[in-house]
């Protein structure tokens, strides 16, 4: 679920401006897990652009009030929405934490970094979701420390039903700025890709792990 489709847009028009999503539907990229993919996403870019940072943060700011109204804590996930995270709980004038992809091999052995206590309010904070498995092992992190996880808000989702079916199952509540059908949207409206694009950019979401072979 997104914000509200004005920030979808405007969202999608930075992360294409900038560069920070690429679309290459001829030319596809391959990602760490080894699928094909049309789209190339890095959302640590608009930490490069004060004005798109700016909005990002005042946006999450917008979206936590309207949607996870009175938090106690704001977790980044490690690492690309650490600086986020930061941003947003500055704004929000909160404590902030991060957590780990997995606790630290030394010193106090950390999942979580920062200060938690059980029972506060955690809103989490993500820079994208892709199939939702390393964004909800932080939820299960700030739960076993004893929180109570109001949801998350990301930048950007692919929207895959592995990741829908992921967070329904963990009862976690997604709200993001932006996701692929406002982006592909800004896309053919901006020309960065051609109307013929399309039907090979919805055809990839709909079963990114087999497509193009």
């Amino acid at each position: 679920m997104i914000a509200n489709q004005e920030t979808a847009s405007k969202v999608a028009e930075f992360l294409l401006q900038i560069k920070a999503v690429r679309l290459q539907p001829q030319q596809p990229f391959t990602w760490a897990s080894g699928w094909k993919s049309p789209i190339y996403c890095d959302n640590r870019k608009t930490l490069s652009h004060p004005n798109i940072r700016t909005y990002i943060r005042q946006q999450f700011a917008q979206l936590v009030n309207d949607h996870f109204p009175k938090p106690d804590l704001v977790a980044g996930v490690a690492t690309g929405a650490i600086a986020h995270g930061v941003l947003v709980a500055e704004e929000l004038g909160l404590p902030f934490v991060y957590v780990r992809p997995e606790p630290k091999k030394h010193g106090l052995g950390n999942l979580i970094e920062g200060e938690v206590q059980p029972g506060q309010k955690v809103v989490v904070i993500e820079d994208l979701i892709s199939t939702g498995g390393s964004s909800l092992k932080a939820v299960d992190a700030l739960r076993e420390a004893g929180c109570d996880v109001k949801g998350m808000a990301a930048i950007f989702t692919y929207g895959f039903q592995a990741a829908e079916d992921a967070f329904s199952k963990a009862s976690c509540k997604l709200i993001t700025l932006c996701d692929y059908p406002a982006l592909i949207r800004q896309a053919v409206k901006s020309e960065y890709v051609s109307e013929n694009d399309i039907t090979a950019l919805e055809t990839w979401r709909e079963n990114p792990g087999n497509w193009g072979k």
